[in-house]
C-alpha cells in the first residue's frame, strides 16, 4: 500500500473505505466502453510494424535479453464511466529454451496452481480443441484486503512462423467468492462484489531468437473506479494490482524454464 499513514493513523476511515467498494455493480455503459477499448487496441496490433513492442523502443530488446523485467503503464487516455482501464506491457527473455518449451509449459494450465502461487489458488483446462483452450483459473488478489475470484478464460494460440506466436485470452466469467475455501463459500453473481477486477484481458507474443525466447504480454484489466472521498486510499490499490500480477506472471515462466 502506498499510503500507509491513512492505513496505521486512520484504520476506521480506511475501514469505511473498503465498506464503500463493496456492492459495486458493473454497469452496461463501462462495459460496452472497455469492449470498444479492446476493439482499438487490438486494430493496433494488426496494424503494428514490429512483432514485438519493445523492438520499437530503442536498446529496451537488450535490456530485456540482459534479464530486465520490462514493464510499463500504457493507462487509457480516456477512462470509462464508473471504471478504471488497467493498461500494461511487460517482456522478458528467457535464455535456453525454444518457443515449443514456452509453449508447453504456459499451455500445462492444470499446474498453473502450482507454477504462479500464490495468486492462483486453483487451476483446471476444461476444453481444449487444438490451439484454443477454455480455462477455469482461482484467483487470489491481495493488497490490504483479500478478494477470490473464480474466472473462466477463452484462450487462442496461433503461429505467425516457425519463431514466432501470439496467443489472446479474453475472460468469459469472473465472480468474487465470499468465504473462499469455507463451508460458508459463496459466489456472488458476475459484476458483483468490490469491482477490483471485473474484466482480465492479455495478448501474448513469443518470439524465439538469440538463444532463446522473448516472452511479451500486453494486459488490460477493468475495475470499477474509487470513489471519490476515498480516492488517495483506495487508487493505489487497484492500479497496483494489474501491475503486481503481470511482473509475477513473467517472472515466474522465466524462473520455471531457466536454465
Amino acid at each position: 500500500m502506498s499510503n500507509p499513514f491513512v492505513t496505521v493513523r486512520y484504520p476506521a476511515l480506511f475501514l469505511l473505505a473498503l465498506q464503500a467498494l463493496s456492492g459495486e455493480m458493473l454497469k452496461p455503459p463501462t462495459e460496452r466502453f472497455y469492449q470498444e477499448h479492446l476493439k482499438q487496441f487490438e486494430s493496433s496490433l494488426e496494424k503494428r510494424q514490429r512483432f514485438l513492442r519493445i523492438d520499437a523502443i530503442e536498446g529496451m530488446k537488450g535490456k530485456v535479453r540482459a534479464g530486465h523485467v520490462y514493464i510499463k503503464n500504457e493507462r487509457a487516455r480516456k477512462e470509462p464511466p464508473d471504471g478504471l482501464i488497467h493498461h500494461w506491457e511487460g517482456a522478458v527473455f528467457i535464455p535456453g529454451v525454444t518457443v515449443g518449451q514456452v509453449l508447453g509449459l504456459i499451455q500445462d494450465y492444470d499446474r498453473h496452481k502450482k507454477l504462479y502461487a500464490p495468486e492462483v489458488i486453483d487451476s483446471k483446462t476444461l476444453r481444449r480443441d487444438g490451439n484454443r483452450f477454455q480455462v477455469r483459473l482461482r484467483l487470489l488478489k491481495k493488497k490490504v484486503m483479500t478478494v477470490v475470484l473464480e474466472t473462466e478464460h477463452a484462450i487462442e494460440y496461433k503461429p505467425i512462423n516457425a519463431t514466432r506466436w501470439e496467443s489472446v485470452a479474453h475472460t468469459t466469467k469472473v465472480s468474487e467468492v465470499d468465504d473462499a475455501g469455507s463451508a460458508r463459500e459463496k459466489e456472488q453473481a458476475p459484476g458483483h462484489g468490490h469491482g477490483f477486477v471485473w474484466r482480465l484481458d492479455s495478448y501474448w507474443r513469443f518470439e524465439q531468437a538469440d538463444g532463446g525466447v522473448y516472452v511479451e504480454c500486453s494486459s488490460l484489466t477493468l475495475s470499477r473506479d474509487a470513489p471519490l472521498f476515498f480516492t488517495p486510499m483506495i487508487r493505489p490499490i487497484i492500479d497496483n494490482l494489474p501491475e503486481e500480477s503481470l511482473r509475477g506472471v513473467l517472472t515466474k515462466t522465466r524462473d520455471a524454464l531457466k536454465r
